[in-house]
């Protein structure tokens, strides 16, 4: 069967990526709009094309004799009406696959009615609906879930964040609209099953466990992380005031914050019952059993993707950051290493940020990061997926992996709101360590931060090339 695979590097493609490459009768192909996300161990085993919907050659081309089709593109984040782009993209991909003789297209959205949907989730209908307005042409399996519960999904996050901070969360008062979540595993499964189902007809199959309210999910995930809280649910928190605080507390940026507290005002419930009766193999998990799996996979550091792996947000798509030429003032900072082996110390550099945090002066980045937060940017709480490794694509507290080559450079594109464009290069050099800084200042006001921050970028940089080095000589 061969099978194309799009939203590949998001959170829920990278995981259905490896799901379905277990398959030995799939012929996997993916279309990314970045190819150098892909690591380079799946190129022998897949085929990737690059492009995105908004270009019908590239789509066209990527769709070739393909039978099943996966959609699991959204333009939440991206600049201009997601609303209008969402409904452009389905519009092209659907056209795309008739001429192409797709046999079936699969696609996730999200539980609700149209009636009382929030803008982001009118939108993921609105998608389903264009993608299936053929059932004559072609088959469409529209599956729909609530929140969606798992290592690095945004709603755990938010999830654990408030749980494990807080003893007392203040909560507006739609905290009692019920929902149905499910575990990303069984997401996964459902998307698995589908490019299989015996059927002819296009399918919208609701998906979820049990209905609970967000108030009780609180309550679920504190019992079993081991800890006691107390839910205080009060008026006076508008969506914008609910939003603040959870970006405060959490570390969604305020648009994921937004979408998810306006989706909360309506319920989000089954509406059918085809997943019982089309995939009976099927049972799916508690929303207990998923919190103590992500709590588990975060623990044994085995988190595959996380909510800030891709989005259509502009510095999501890292295509041509890695070129920094086009910076016009720079910092190096020189570390030799001595007898200490470049392997040991291009991994401590692969280990820097998250929990392990920077330098001695975190206390300050950690400062650095709420003000970055507040004015927009991803602050410091983003931390990383993996513990000792990174890979193109990957978040990294402030920062975003453009360029990795390994044993050699490891390359950071800022995205915190800065007057410019910044970027963070470490290389070995024979026995050195090479830490750069590139800057390209937007105006008169991005020479001024520069010459403002220069004398502090050199004493925090520093110090973090000498806490790598020191890091490698300790290092198995």
């Amino acid at each position: 069967m061969k099978v194309l695979l799009t939203g590949s590097t998001g959170y829920i493609g990278r995981r259905l990526k490896e799901k379905l490459l277990e398959d030995k009768n799939v012929q996997l192909r993916l279309f990314v709009r970045n190819k150098r996300k892909i690591r380079d161990k799946y190129k022998d085993r897949i085929e990737i094309y690059e492009g995105d919907t908004f270009h019908t050659a590239s789509l066209h081309e990527a769709l070739e004799g393909i039978e099943v089709a996966y959609y699991l593109i959204h333009s939440m984040g991206a600049k201009g009406d997601f609303k209008e782009l969402d409904r452009l993209s389905a519009e092209n991909f659907l056209d795309a696959c008739l001429k192409a003789k797709v046999k079936r297209i699969i696609y996730l959205g999200g539980l609700g009615e149209k009636q009382t949907a929030s803008k982001h989730l009118l939108s993921r209908i609105e998608t389903g609906e264009i993608l299936s307005n053929k059932p004559s042409l072609i088959q469409t399996l529209w599956f729909r879930a609530g929140i969606i519960i798992g290592s690095g999904s945004a709603s755990f996050e938010i999830i654990r964040n408030l749980v494990q901070k807080l003893p007392f969360i203040i909560t507006p008062r739609w905290v009692h609209t019920k929902t149905q979540p499910i575990g990303v595993s069984d997401v996964l499964e459902y998307l698995s099953q589908a490019k299989d189902l015996e059927t002819k007809e296009s399918l919208v199959v609701d998906i979820g466990s049990k209905p609970m309210s967000f108030k009780e999910m609180l309550i679920k995930a504190s019992t079993v992380m081991g800890l006691k809280r107390r839910i205080i649910a009060v008026p006076f928190l508008t969506p914008r005031l609910s939003s603040y605080w959870l970006i405060l507390m959490t570390p969604v940026p305020y648009r994921i914050a937004k979408a998810l507290v306006e989706g909360l005002k309506s319920e989000t419930i089954i509406q059918n019952e085809n997943a019982k009766k089309y995939f009976q193999s099927i049972f799916p998990i508690s929303y207990e059993k998923a919190i103590s799996t992500a709590i588990h996979e975060i623990e044994k550091n085995q988190v595959l993707s996380r909510w800030c792996d891709s989005s259509a947000k502009e510095e999501c798509d890292i295509k041509g950051q890695e070129k920094i030429e086009a910076a016009i003032l720079s910092l190096k900072i020189s570390n030799d290493f001595g007898q200490t082996s470049p392997e040991k110390v291009f991994a401590s550099v692969l280990s820097i940020g998250g929990l392990e945090g920077w330098s001695k002066h975190d206390l300050l980045l950690k400062i650095m990061g709420s003000i970055d937060k507040l004015i927009g940017g991803p602050g410091l709480d983003r931390s990383r997926r993996d513990l000792y490794d990174l890979r193109i694509g990957d978040s990294l507290d402030f920062w975003k992996v453009v360029d990795l080559i390994k044993g050699k450079r490891l390359l950071l594109a800022g995205q915190m709101k800065l007057p410019g464009k910044a970027w963070l290069e470490f290389s070995i050099e024979g026995t050195t360590l090479v830490l750069t800084a590139s800057f390209l200042p937007k105006g008169l006001w991005g020479r001024l931060y520069w010459s403002f921050t220069k004398p502090f970028h050199i004493f925090t940089f520093s110090d973090i090339a000498k806490g790598i080095v020191q890091r490698a000589k300790s290092l198995a």
